[in-house]
């Protein structure tokens, strides 16, 4: 078995991956269709497994794709990283950085920021405020942290802020493999609001698809709303309900080894963005001009490009 994998490779994986779809994929790094879906059967080969499900709608990581994804994206963010050494001795880099993140954004994609930003300028000091998305925006507005990084579709004064949006996930339907939805490799949403639901009340998630039930004219049936990723997980695991998510959260398994699969929706549902926010006209410093830039290169190698 040739387990030879090059870089392109890597970029091709996540951009499908990302994306859902061959042929998004390459209008993205904008190279021939041909040749992403050549690279993806190839890489499939060398490492023996199948890492997407083909569906007459799009691509869906299976489990072994989402591992890989998560290897994949660790590589690219240490070839994005490596890049970025500067030869040139500069002085070092020193001062303050308060960052505003909310809860459920913090455990998917502050870890790896912080720490890598950390081990690049020991000297800056950096401080973390946990808060919901509407006392951060408070605390941006009124200078007490430097930037945030949260949810971006819907803020609450969008006229006083700037956003750079760091990926786009797609939503999808969560479901236990039982459930009687997962016989169909895609759903609509008048199929899911037949069906029981658990909501994530947290970060806004909640309130873009409550856009989107409105706008097709749609009740869904509620079992129960949580703050709690892990609960949603859990009880979708079980079959007490499916979830409309962004992919960003998921993971195959439940902390009780319940399996959770996700089905494509064939109506246009927006995606989740997470982006970084400051605020509109506020100097923006050195450490926070930096932050921003290592932000910026991550999110470019989580898309492969």
């Amino acid at each position: 078995m040739n387990r030879h994998i090059t870089l392109k490779q890597f970029r091709y994986f996540l951009a499908v991956a990302e994306s859902a779809s061959v042929a998004s994929a390459a209008r993205m790094i904008n190279i021939a269709q041909s040749a992403v879906t050549k690279s993806i059967q190839e890489l499939e080969e060398s490492l023996g497994v199948q890492l997407f499900e083909r569906t007459a709608k799009g691509m869906v990581l299976t489990q072994e794709g989402h591992r890989f994804q998560a290897s994949a994206r660790k590589v690219m963010s240490a070839v994005a990283e490596a890049s970025r050494i500067d030869y040139r001795h500069e002085e070092e880099l020193s001062g303050n950085l308060t960052i505003g993140v909310t809860s459920l954004v913090a455990g998917y994609y502050l870890a790896d920021l912080f720490s890598r930003f950390q081990r690049s300028h020991p000297s800056v000091k950096i401080s973390v405020i946990e808060d919901s998305a509407q006392f951060l925006e408070h605390l941006l507005i009124n200078g007490e942290v430097d930037l945030a990084i949260m949810v971006s579709n819907v803020l609450g004064d969008p006229q006083a802020l700037v956003v750079e949006t760091l990926t786009s996930s797609p939503n999808r339907v969560w479901l236990a493999a039982s459930h009687p939805l997962a016989a169909r490799p895609e759903l609509t949403l008048a199929e899911c609001a037949e069906h029981e639901q658990v909501v994530l009340e947290t970060d806004r998630v909640e309130g873009v698809l409550r856009a989107v039930w409105a706008r097709y004219g749609l009740r869904p049936q509620i079992t129960l709303r949580t703050s709690s990723l892990e609960a949603v997980r859990s009880l979708v695991g079980v079959g007490a309900g499916i979830a409309i998510l962004p992919d960003f959260l998921y993971r195959p398994w439940t902390l009780d080894a319940e399996h959770v699969e996700v089905r494509t929706l064939r109506d246009a549902v927006p995606s989740i963005d997470i982006g970084l926010v400051w605020r509109r006209g506020s100097h923006i410093n050195p450490v926070t001009s930096e932050f921003i830039h290592l932000a910026r290169e991550k999110s470019r190698s989580g898309r492969g490009r």
